[in-house]
């Protein structure tokens, strides 16, 4: 999984007003959160901060946060921008436990050209992100899958996917990730033939972000 080094300072003013101020001031409010512990109300660097953010691009990240020389782990749990030019207002982050087993969904990336589109089939994807329980550092950032060998009527389901040994998928084995369909067959009509498998494969959520 991808990591981080953050810096940050604990703030004593809180509020709009307040918050307006550190914004002027070129720095972003945060909140962290987690391991049953008080909020921490903290602030951040802007230009620091939004670098790092476009750098994990949304994906799972660990950041090592550190607060007045005291390091702690943490992730994003929500980012709030200005709906104008997508500038940082506030970030709240959440603490984890490195040596905790988490769940986390994780993007599926698709490599190569499916030998079945060339012939007049189309791509249909079932499941953008499987759901992988694991240690943090362990969770992979993507699964990759190659699917240029994948002709007109084959799929590939969760049970073929390569997810490392010491970390365990939530998805139902039969869902389907991806598939070359005939184009005369709607994707909606693919997706209620397989409706059983995909409501098998979205287990309830206990997402780390």
């Amino acid at each position: 999984m991808l990591q981080y080094d953050l810096s940050a300072q604990v703030r004593n003013k809180f509020g709009k007003g307040a918050n307006r101020c550190l914004r002027s001031s070129g720095a972003t409010p945060a909140v962290l959160y987690g391991n049953h512990l008080e909020p921490v109300h903290l602030q951040f660097d802007c230009k620091d901060l939004t670098h790092t953010l476009l750098q994990m691009q949304r994906r799972n990240a660990i950041f090592n946060l550190d607060i007045a020389g005291v390091k702690r782990h943490v992730m994003v749990k929500e980012i709030q921008t200005k709906p104008v030019d997508d500038s940082l207002l506030h970030v709240d982050f959440h603490e984890i436990k490195l040596d905790t087993p988490t769940v986390f969904e994780v993007p599926l990336k698709f490599s190569g050209k499916a030998k079945g589109v060339d012939l007049g089939g189309e791509l249909h994807i079932g499941l953008p992100f499987v759901t992988l329980q694991g240690l943090p550092l362990d969770i992979p950032d993507y699964i990759e899958i190659d699917i240029s060998a994948l002709d007109i009527g084959d799929q590939i389901s969760c049970e073929a996917l390569a997810i490392p040994a010491n970390i365990e998928i939530k998805n139902d084995k039969d869902a389907i990730c991806i598939a070359v369909i005939h184009a005369t067959v709607k994707a909606a009509d693919f997706e209620d033939e397989d409706a059983e498998g995909e409501t098998a494969a979205q287990p309830e959520k206990e997402i780390a972000e």
